[in-house]
């Protein structure tokens, strides 16, 4: 595997959009905009102005699996 399939491999882990959690701030739930390789750190998330080493940041599988359930009952 030679290093360029290793950051495509990269921008896909950390693609647009995604959930992530820094590892700094746990419990709080950013979004990734954008990854750019050539930028040093990498990856920038919504609401947040400062960009983060992949390192810093916990994968999150999907947003709705933050979301509790809600329940209603029938009347």
């Amino acid at each position: 595997m030679n290093f360029e399939d290793l950051d495509q491999k990269e921008a896909r882990k950390y693609s647009s959009g995604r959930p992530v959690e820094l590892k700094q701030r746990p419990g709080k739930i950013y979004v990734i905009a954008e990854y750019d390789p050539m930028m040093v750190p990498p990856v920038w998330l919504k609401d947040d102005p400062m960009p983060h080493y992949p390192h810093e940041l916990r994968l999150m599988n999907s947003l709705f699996c933050l979301l509790s359930p809600k329940h209603h009952q029938a009347a």
